[in-house]
């Protein structure tokens, strides 16, 4: 028999394409190396787990299983992280996280992990929340205890019955540090009043903690400013990383955070209405995004405004003049961080993947079952993308029209 070792073509054309359905499968089978033409073994420098010559490993960031037949695995591996316990607390560390929607965001698990490295082994991360919650995750977001303090004066914009709470809690648990978020969301109007109240010199848009110091943003970005820990910190996004390794207790904490009944000298007349489209995507919550899929662009923009949705778009959209520039998605766009994301028509390159990773929720209504973005997606509808923006439309104004019935 011959020595000499034969080539497949097609096979070693399957390894490098990761959008090949047999992809995953060779790769499962070991087969994600081919012999190039002078002998020498090849490996595929952009397959998952492939380390480069700076000794990191690549990662996929998409969150799309890519590569594979569409199809998400039935039988998903639950990894059960060790528990983390603390009976008897040595001190509290107590987080007031912003809980827009009623849910943890990015910027509340990072500051969950900056509080977490801040307790270390004897310490207990306290949640401090207002009003009702849709959150269930709170013990692998790093939460020891969980303090709700219920009450129709903390409803909507009430920054004066929220500190007198927080002054009780302080009274009775007297935690270590305090740790908010410095976001425009009302952590960090609320960490400043609660300086104020409790006497203390809060540090600002910190963003590392080291060796019982603070390194903070100063100079609108451009200077760093490191001083000694304060008990009150304001920090920033990325202080650091979220917890991911442990699953704490998140038992509920009982203590009578009171406010004594008085005239507030703030009315909460009710959030002001403010038109999606003039949000930046950047800080919009919830993003209509259309594609190449999409043939009515009146009804897509009907669309946006019957959902009360900010507009963005694909690459290949803005290239064809149907969205601005500034409404593109992606690693050459804008990178969102939206909590809904809903990509209509949109096939799913890796650069628009990368663009919305950061996204809580995306829903991807494409015709092609196939596509990376069906993949990422947490839910998919498969159909045509006008019919079901006309179906979006009706039920939104079906909605709203229920709405007032009610409250006529």
């Amino acid at each position: 028999m011959s020595d000499i070792i034969r080539r497949d073509p097609r096979a070693e054309w399957i390894a490098r394409n990761r959008l090949h359905p047999l992809h995953a499968a060779m790769q499962q089978q070991g087969q994600t190396s081919w012999m190039g033409p002078n002998g020498l073994i090849r490996k595929n420098p952009h397959a998952v787990g492939f380390i480069g010559p700076n000794g990191i490993k690549r990662i996929d960031r998409s969150g799309a299983q890519q590569g594979t037949s569409g199809k998400r695995s039935a039988a998903t591996e639950v990894v059960q992280l060790p528990l983390h316990v603390v009976e008897q607390p040595a001190y509290y560390i107590c987080v007031v996280p912003d809980m827009v929607g009623g849910r943890l965001g990015s910027h509340d698990k990072d500051l969950l992990g900056l509080a977490n490295k801040l307790a270390g082994t004897s310490g207990a991360v306290v949640a401090v929340l207002f009003g009702e919650d849709k959150e269930a995750a709170f013990d692998t977001a790093g939460v020891d205890r969980v303090l709700r303090i219920d009450g129709n004066e903390f409803d909507g914009y009430s920054p004066e019955a929220r500190v007198l709470a927080l002054s009780a809690v302080e009274s009775q648990l007297a935690p270590r540090h305090w740790l908010l978020p410095d976001s425009r969301t009302g952590g960090g109007e609320l960490g400043r009043r609660l300086a104020a109240k409790l006497g203390e010199r809060p540090a600002t848009r910190v963003w590392q903690v080291a060796n019982e110091q603070c390194t903070g943003r100063a100079g609108a970005g451009r200077e760093d400013l490191v001083r000694p820990l304060p008990r009150l910190i304001l920090a920033a996004a990325e202080c650091a990383d979220p917890v991911s390794e442990t699953r704490h207790e998140a038992r509920t904490l009982d203590l009578e955070a009171k406010v004594a009944h008085s005239l507030p000298r703030i009315e909460d007349l009710g959030p002001v209405a403010v038109d999606p489209a003039q949000i930046p995507m950047a800080e919009a919550e919830f993003i209509l995004s259309g594609g190449n899929g999409v043939r009515d662009w009146t009804l897509f923009h009907k669309a946006a405004e019957a959902l009360g949705a900010t507009e963005g778009a694909s690459r290949v959209a803005v290239d064809d003049g149907h969205m601005p520039r500034n409404r593109q998605v992606g690693a050459t766009g804008t990178w969102v961080t939206a909590r809904v994301y809903l990509a209509v028509g949109i096939s799913g390159a890796i650069q628009h993947l990368q663009g919305i990773g950061a996204c809580d929720k995306v829903v991807a209504v494409n015709m092609d079952p196939g596509c990376d973005m069906i993949k990422r997606a947490d839910l998919s509808v498969i159909g045509d993308s006008a019919a079901i923006l006309a179906a979006l439309i009706q039920l939104a104004t079906e909605y709203r029209q229920g709405g007032a019935r009610d409250a006529a």
